[in-house]
């Protein structure tokens, strides 16, 4: 009993105050690190809704003119509706966007197109175009370097 009692206080084990600072301050860079990287996958998922969004536009636009005699000029003007008359998941307004994303123009001729999606939440805005001779290209244009590293060009 005696040998417990006269115990000296460097014997003891445990953390210094130096040590658990140290720690404490680890975890904060490495939290500084990280969490500017999660915050940054839900605008990617919002992205990633609105080029699923022009996508399916672009299917919905081609099974329109196969209706119309292969012709899209009458999705000229209304066509974020049309879209939608021939597909319920397509969102003709930014009121209507569940998955954040909606259809916000459509511009036609009797043999050419382009749909552009919305991401709601981002206001990046992703195009589908289809030309006269067929051709299909893709454009986009970003408020924070969503289009391949750059505020527009493609995807």
């Amino acid at each position: 009993m005696h040998r417990l009692a006269s115990r000296d206080v460097r014997d003891e084990n445990g953390f210094t105050l130096i040590e658990l600072l140290v720690v404490i301050l680890i975890i904060g860079i490495l939290a500084a690190i990280a969490i500017p990287s999660f915050l940054n996958q839900k605008g990617k998922a919002y992205d990633a809704a609105a080029k699923e969004m022009a996508r399916t536009a672009q299917t919905t636009a081609e099974t329109y003119a196969t209706d119309h005699n292969g012709e899209y000029t009458e999705l000229n003007g209304e066509g974020p509706k049309k879209l939608h008359e021939y597909e319920a998941s397509i969102a003709a307004s930014s009121g209507e966007a569940k998955g954040g994303s909606y259809i916000s123009a459509v511009a036609a001729t009797a043999n050419s197109y382009t749909v552009t999606a919305t991401a709601a939440n981002t206001g990046d805005t992703f195009s589908i175009e289809r030309s006269s001779t067929g051709s299909i290209s893709r454009t986009c244009s970003s408020t924070k370097k969503g289009c391949s590293g750059a505020n527009s060009g493609s995807w």
